[in-house]
């Protein structure tokens, strides 16, 4: 770890101008982004009093190993910058309130000819009616299986209902009328269109017509004393109900609003937000972040606000008021920045009184209570995982903590289509945005030695080289260097890898190898393994990473097999050449799909005919040509 004083800047070297700073490691990493009205001020702070900073901050300041600043003209540029920097680099230290996956909603794809049902992530799409956001997204998919029982519009994906048109048969949901089949004529496209158009009404809040006609049915239905249909429409009735109950109004039909609340402790904050569109509470969302410094309510709204809105692409998202318990300093540069992103005014506020304060308070219990409740549950998680790397480090007499561990594997048939796997664990975590895959072929495919040797090789070679050209802005997929390489495998494993890291002058970089038969550790250069004991901490850790590294590895393995099987099995098909081979293998994915597959769907492939399509199943299924 290192100084803070050995690379302290000198206090007149640095402004006292508005600006945005880096912490960066000796690796390159970009570790923390901040910015300071006086970047002076702000700068000084961290170096003045090392030992009575936040827990998080002194392990921040040790973690860099130099400080770099850009001076701005004014505090939107300083907002417009940080998010830039923390939206490039995602600095380890800096509070992250971002998970994998992007807010789920209902969709109805009315830019289709055949509209469509379905949960949509991501961008919105020109023509396609959105209804949301909702989370978790079981909510959406429990509101369309309710709507599908009284408007059953189409939600089967574009081959699904191809396959459904050329068989002249729907599929499982025509059967028990959650579908309207309209790929088999059962309703034609312009009542279908209209039945989708229903679904959007209800959706959108405007139940008032369809209700009255349902009920008007049901009546009629009474009258003529056809009771089974009557109480398909009481059924019919009760099903629009229980979506409302869902979706309960709680304020103003007009209102359209994010509603923030937080909760937090030294080490750890909080942060839980409802989605309230058209006066009805679509969505709920929360995160759990560690802290790197002390920071109140106000500086945490500024920091959410920027990640959460500066990753929405989509301008129809953002709500008109963003409603939340404190107001940062820089409301109104953070105000025009929201509204530019909206292309529209956005108000940011706190709720005085009435129904959203008294909704503001909800989340904040929320809040704390998803913050007890991960406090419970991550203590013994904690601990275990710091004491698993303590114990790893001290059996294999390492002098540096384990902060990041590299895991590799190799998977193959016979010694045909060899890949390998690159697995990631930092902090005892999986880092999945980290993991690789390596296609293995030529002389390096000949045995598993070969192969890892081969692996490593190219892993830690690109880390030389960008290492060497490092650029601070863009230090490269393979830039950062593990604590400790685990191979999967024995002696033979590990005196390979030793050897490929030798060859790059990386002979500081400890390699250890675990053997599947008896869970043994094999050390370079050791004539014996280590044994661990079947309760340790530190076996178990290992078991994991190897058994997800393995996982990995078979998982591209089956992949590119089945792949390159199919691509084979097609090779003597009389008049199918290669590109339309390659369409084949694309639409089936596998033997075994296209061979379950009729002449029909198989003529769907563009390019392919009836007569070649069955040649195809002809070769495949070992058929006589017909005479």
């Amino acid at each position: 770890m290192a100084d803070p004083a050995s690379y302290r800047p000198k206090t007149g070297e640095i402004p006292t101008m508005p600006g945005v700073y880096r912490f960066i490691d000796t690796h390159g990493r970009v570790v923390y982004v901040g910015k300071a009205k006086n970047l002076r001020s702000r700068l000084n702070s961290y170096f003045a009093s090392v030992h009575q900073l936040h827990p998080k901050t002194y392990a921040m300041v040790h973690a860099a190993a130099s400080v770099e600043w850009t001076v701005v003209g004014s505090e939107l540029e300083a907002i417009q910058l940080e998010y830039t920097w923390i939206k490039q680099h995602t600095p380890r230290f800096n509070i992250m309130y971002r998970d994998d996956k992007s807010y789920p909603y209902l969709a109805v794809t009315m830019n289709e000819k055949v509209p469509r049902v379905q949960v949509m992530r991501g961008d919105k799409k020109p023509g396609v009616k959105y209804f949301g956001p909702f989370y978790p997204a079981k909510a959406i998919r429990d509101t369309v299986d309710t709507m599908l029982r009284v408007f059953p519009v189409r939600s089967c994906s574009a081959g699904v209902y191809r396959r459904a048109e050329a068989a002249g048969r729907p599929c499982l949901l025509g059967y028990i009328d959650k579908c309207s089949a309209p790929c088999v004529g059962s309703i034609s496209v312009e009542d279908h269109r209209k039945l989708a158009q229903e679904f959007v009404d209800v959706m959108a809040g405007r139940p008032g017509p369809h209700i009255r006609r349902i009920e008007t049915q049901m009546k009629q239905a009474v009258a003529e004393l056809r009771y089974e249909d009557a109480a398909r429409h009481r059924d019919e009735l009760q099903a629009i109900q229980r979506v409302f109950e869902r979706n309960a109004v709680v304020l103003a039909d007009e209102t359209d609003a994010d509603i923030f609340a937080f909760a937090q402790d030294e080490l750890e904050a909080s942060a839980q937000v409802f989605h309230v569109r058209q006066g009805r509470i679509r969505g709920q969302r929360g995160w759990i972040s560690e802290k790197v410094e002390e920071i109140d309510d106000a500086g945490m709204v500024e920091q959410l606000v920027l990640q959460i809105y500066g990753d929405m692409a989509d301008s129809e998202r953002m709500p008109r008021e963003v409603l939340v318990p404190a107001v940062p300093e820089n409301r109104v540069e953070l105000t025009q920045w929201l509204s530019a992103r909206r292309g529209a005014a956005v108000d940011l506020r706190v709720p005085q009184r009435g129904d959203k304060a008294a909704l503001l308070e909800t989340v904040r219990e929320n809040a704390e209570q998803a913050l007890s409740l991960h406090k419970a549950r991550r203590s013994s998680d904690i601990t275990t995982r710091s004491a698993a790397l303590r114990e790893l480090q001290e059996q294999l007499g390492l002098a540096e903590p384990l902060l990041r561990i590299e895991c590799f594997d190799i998977s193959h048939t016979g010694g045909t289509n060899v890949v390998a796997s690159m697995v990631v664990l930092e902090d005892g975590l999986p880092k999945k945005k980290d993991y690789r895959r390596f296609s293995i072929r030529g002389e390096a495919s000949r045995d598993d030695t070969s192969a890892m040797y081969d692996v490593l090789t190219r892993r830690f070679r690109k880390y030389l080289q960008e290492s060497a050209d490092l650029d601070v802005d863009d230090p490269g997929k393979f830039a950062y260097p593990p604590s400790l390489v685990v191979v999967d495998g024995g002696q033979p494993q590990v005196s390979a890898a030793r050897r490929a890291l030798d060859d790059l002058g990386l002979t500081d970089m400890p390699v250890v190898g675990l053997a599947k038969r008896l869970e043994e550790v094999w050390v370079a250069e050791d004539t014996f393994p280590l044994v661990l004991p079947r309760t340790s901490e530190a076996l178990y850790m290992l078991q994991r990473i190897r058994d997800e590294a393995h996982r990995f590895a078979i998982a591209y393995h089956r992949s590119t097999r089945s792949k390159k099987m199919t691509a084979s099995a097609l090779d003597d098909v009389p008049g199918l050449g290669p590109k339309r081979r390659a369409a084949v293998v694309a639409h089936f994915g596998s033997v075994a799909n296209l061979t379950k597959a009729t002449p029909e769907e198989i003529a769907e492939v563009p390019g392919l005919g009836l007569e070649t399509a069955q040649k195809i199943l002809q070769h495949l299924r070992g058929d006589e040509p017909a005479q």
